[in-house]
């Protein structure tokens, strides 16, 4: 009897078409109240007004739409195009709830971009239950539950025409996307996106939307073009540009610059963890010209981030869209950017990190902010240094001081280095006689300390000013001591060496600092530093 009742509606033909889809958009703002915790969405809602709470629900049915129309377009089955849909938001929703669980941040547009780097880096990602199960699970749902509907749910599809009308239904179903290559479409939906999206973030974004829907208008809005930024960056606290340290008047006036950011680096003392020693880094704080703590752009990971905000001097809210992975329109912001800066200053400049040069797109991004040479992965296997999964910093420091001391001291040289070693997972077996992941990060922590007096070490010992900035990118991802953590700010400091040290004056007090401050103000420093010592030279 319900079989021939669930039959007997297929002689409604349309009207079923405009029932499921309805079903649809219903299950779909239920779906997407599980997309973030109650408290999280209430919060970030905040208080709306009905008028605006009338449009983020209306927002939400083009989405379903697009969703509904490429399932029926292939299939021409109504009731299949139902559970597509309910499984396509359902499958966002589960992943956008587990992100959030997992780093505080529900799913964002650009993460679409990194689906192909979860595969290959899985335990980067976290993501090692990505195995043979998951995909026979995962495949076997698709091609299952889509060969039945095949097989036993009737086509709407008449028996005349059918080639013009499947042509034309997959040509409106494709429509709205082949339209995006078209600049005045793709301007005007940008634009509407754009003022719907507003300055939200991603959560508030996801509180209103849902997750399918915020990631759809966030890349919508996203393809605006960029606004570059009106100026480039000053020195905290400043409101003009910084003035370039001067070069080329000999040796004694070229600086090296090294920019050293440290993998999930974070002094653990400030939260009561004993006994932990860091003597390097104490050590460099009492002869640095400034040090302390840095805010976080984001707490446990997209390193991309912060590594963006510090090599650009841009604050995440100067870059709209872009935020969330700045490094996919890197060239929008080459001007603004340092290295850029200090090589039309007349300096060369390196970038060094031992991974793969294709993650986060470094490979493509970095040269247009202004490296001349990437010395990635494939430079550090030749020789080796691995530390279990990765590259010891002790390596990486290694590699730095080479090139440091094969640069030229006729010109100015800027050497930045992201490690990797201290990079999660911290599971047993990456450090001998530890199991607990605090014990083990505890274990690299301090060998980073190693790494990072060494290179201190080694950089004063050369002839000629040398400026060393060092922070922690991000607090590290370690659940098991707090979540979330108790302060996500990590430790910076900027220390004057070899010539540069000479007759310098520390900094007796710490002072916060944000990411997009630290080259400019250690270029501020190193500036006022060859300013004295000309002073004092003038003198004698």
């Amino acid at each position: 009897m319900g079989t021939s009742c669930v039959l007997a509606t297929f002689g409604h033909g349309w009207w079923l078409v405009a029932a499921t889809f309805v079903v649809a958009v219903a299950v779909t703002y239920l779906t997407d109240r599980f997309a973030l915790p109650r408290k999280v969405a209430a919060g970030a809602l905040g208080e709306r007004q009905p008028g605006q709470a009338v449009i983020d629900m209306a927002a939400r049915i083009p989405a379903v739409a697009l969703i509904y129309a490429l399932f029926f377009a292939i299939s021409w089955r109504p009731y299949y195009a139902l559970t597509a849909v309910v499984s396509t938001f359902f499958i966002f929703t589960a992943i956008s709830r587990a992100k959030y669980e997992f780093i505080r941040e529900p799913l964002v547009f650009s993460d679409i971009a990194l689906v192909l780097l979860v595969f290959r880096h899985k335990t980067m990602f976290y993501a090692t239950w990505l195995n043979l199960v998951f995909w026979c699970v995962a495949l076997g749902y698709v091609f299952g539950a889509s060969a039945l509907f095949m097989i036993y749910e009737p086509s709407l599809l008449p028996s005349q025409g059918r080639l013009i009308l499947i042509s034309g239904m997959v040509m409106a179903a494709a429509a709205p996307w082949l339209f995006l290559y078209q600049p005045g479409y793709r301007h005007a939906i940008s634009r509407i996106s754009s003022a719907l999206t507003g300055k939200d973030g991603a959560i508030a974004l996801t509180a209103r939307l849902g997750t399918f829907a915020s990631v759809l208008y966030g890349f919508l809005a996203w393809l605006k073009e960029p606004t570059a930024p009106v100026s480039v960056p000053a020195s905290a606290g400043e409101g003009r540009d910084l003035p370039m340290p001067n070069i080329g008047k000999g040796e004694e006036e070229n600086p090296l610059l090294v920019v050293w950011q440290s993998e999930s680096f974070m002094d653990m003392r400030h939260f009561g963890v004993s006994p932990l020693s860091l003597p390097n880094l104490d050590r460099l704080r009492s002869r640095a010209a400034e040090w302390g703590r840095m805010s976080s752009i984001f707490e446990g990971g997209y390193t991309l981030r912060t590594e963006f905000s510090v090599i650009t001097g841009l604050p995440p809210d100067d870059l709209g869209p872009d935020a969330a992975h700045p490094y996919l329109r890197a060239g929008a912001y080459s001007e603004a950017a340092w290295p850029n800066r200090l090589r039309r200053a007349g300096w060369s400049t390196r970038f060094l990190h031992p991974y793969d040069r294709q993650f986060f797109s470094r490979d493509r991004a970095l040269p247009q902010l202004g490296f001349e040479t990437l010395s990635m992965l494939e430079e550090f296997e030749k020789t080796g240094g691995a530390a279990g999964a990765y590259v010891s910093d002790m390596t990486l420091a290694e590699r730095v001081l080479e090139y440091c001391r094969e640069g030229s001291k006729s010109t100015g040289q800027f050497i930045f280095a992201a490690s990797i070693e201290n990079h999660g997972p911290w599971q047993p077996g990456r450090h001998e006689g530890c199991k607990h992941p605090l014990d083990i990060y505890l274990a690299i922590l301090q060998r980073s300390d190693e790494a990072l007096g060494f290179l201190a070490d080694e950089l004063d010992r050369l002839d000629r000013p040398v400026w060393l900035a060092f922070y922690g990118d991000h607090a590290p991802l370690l659940k098991s001591f707090s979540d979330p953590f108790p302060d996500p700010r990590t430790d910076y400091l900027i220390v004057p060496l070899a010539r540069a040290g000479a007759g310098s004056r520390p900094a007796k007090t710490a002072t916060e600092k944000a990411p997009w401050q630290i080259i400019a103000d250690t270029l501020r420093h190193m500036a006022t530093e060859q300013f004295d010592r000309r002073a004092v030279e003038a003198r004698q």
